[in-house]
């Protein structure tokens, strides 16, 4: 765990602060598609992105969902910041796109830090930033941008988050990620791979055009 906390963090963080990450951090192995943390659930710490990847989702009334970002390492997710000092219910499903590896930090320990450490700080405050612009991309891709488009964009972030370009998802995962049907997910990688952009394979996705 050491090992990859320096990796991960190590430009960062302090040498003080990297001894009680180690010393207080719970570590964490998740598999590929396991649940790391639910909508309603109460937080009481908040991850620090060894390897791997995760996706951040919203869930409507109906129980479609919506991705919102992905995580990777070095990040944390400042939605479980704002639940974690807040003591709130999670208002985010969170779902490892990869085999995932982190680093759980108790609620106590990031106030503390918060006045102790101004890496802390500067991390904490940088991952609200950027997370917030994150969703506002979000935003004006499903207000802006055609649903091919949209589409296009997802299979590329998709492939840059693996680190592969191809990629295994079923066209009713990328659905339920772009909140809309599998019919038209499948409609549209047609008209993708006619346009060179992709190329479909048994039960996987080429993308071409990164």
């Amino acid at each position: 765990m050491e090992k990859e906390l320096k990796e991960a963090y190590g430009f960062l963080f302090e040498k003080e602060l990297l001894e009680e990450i180690v010393e207080v951090g719970t570590y964490r192995s998740v598999p590929a598609g396991e649940k790391i943390m639910d909508i309603g659930s109460y937080v009481n710490s908040m991850p620090l992105m060894l390897t791997g990847a995760i996706k951040i989702l919203r869930e409507d009334s109906e129980g479609n969902e919506l991705l919102l970002y992905f995580l990777e390492r070095g990040d944390t997710c400042a939605m479980t910041l704002s639940c974690c000092l807040g003591q709130t219910k999670s208002e985010v499903r969170a779902v490892a796109e990869t085999d995932t590896h982190l680093i759980m930090i108790p609620i106590g320990k990031m106030e503390e830090w918060t006045a102790k450490y101004k890496s802390w700080r500067n991390f904490v405050f940088e991952s609200y930033s950027t997370r917030l612009s994150e969703m506002l991309d979000t935003i004006d891709t499903i207000a802006f941008l055609n649903m091919d488009e949209r589409l296009m964009r997802y299979l590329r972030d998709k492939a840059k988050i693996t680190g592969d370009e191809t990629i295994q998802n079923t066209h009713q995962q990328i659905a339920y990620d772009l909140h809309t049907s599998r019919v038209v997910v499948s409609r549209l990688l047609k008209k993708l791979e006619l346009e060179g952009k992709i190329k479909l394979q048994r039960n996987q996705i080429q993308v071409i055009d990164l």
